[in-house]
């Protein structure tokens, strides 16, 4: 597999990002309407606003990621999809391994993001990689319940604002 940057206008980039939103649909009781998320434009995804990481495995894409820079304050980690064909294999870890690293290079220090609680896979990813619940309140969206925070260096390094939520709503 290869991990590559997109712009999110690109077909396959595009792909993805339809699949993700089909599938949080799908499996959320409520669904889920990308207009009612935390935004993630184009223009957020797109360098040097943020980028977006895509999957490919034999020419096909199976799974993205993207980040959303914030200037000196903390990234978002969003559109963490993986194809149910390519789920099992690593991937998703491999994805949120080369974000993490996209990160650091661009001088992020902190990565935050969210995720809803039907999501319990990528819930124990995310805690088997370090990120820990925060408050809501050191969101700056108040529609959010939750979110995840790390540090980009080693996760011996805990965040300022590290404490203890529950993430009931919200995309990856």
């Amino acid at each position: 597999m290869q991990v590559g940057v997109r712009l999110p206008s690109d077909p396959v980039a595009r792909y993805c990002l339809t699949r993700y939103a089909e599938e949080l649909s799908s499996r959320f009781e409520t669904g889920f309407d990308p207009a009612l998320s935390l935004p993630a434009t184009d223009d957020d995804l797109t360098p040097p606003a943020g980028v977006l990481l895509v999957a490919m495995a034999d020419d096909e894409p199976v799974g993205c990621v993207a980040l959303k820079f914030h200037g000196p304050d903390p990234a978002e980690v969003k559109r963490m999809w993986v194809d149910g064909e390519a789920r099992g294999l690593g991937l998703a870890r491999r994805l949120l391994v080369e974000a993490e690293a996209k990160a650091a290079a661009a001088g992020v220090r902190t990565l935050r993001l969210e995720t809803n609680k039907t999501l319990t896979e990528a819930i124990s990813l995310y805690r088997s990689a370090g990120y820990l619940e925060v408050p809501r309140s050191t969101m700056s969206d108040t529609r959010t319940t939750g979110s995840r925070s790390t540090s980009v260096e080693p996760v011996g390094v805990a965040t300022a604002n590290a404490g203890s939520s529950s993430t009931e709503q919200n995309d990856t």
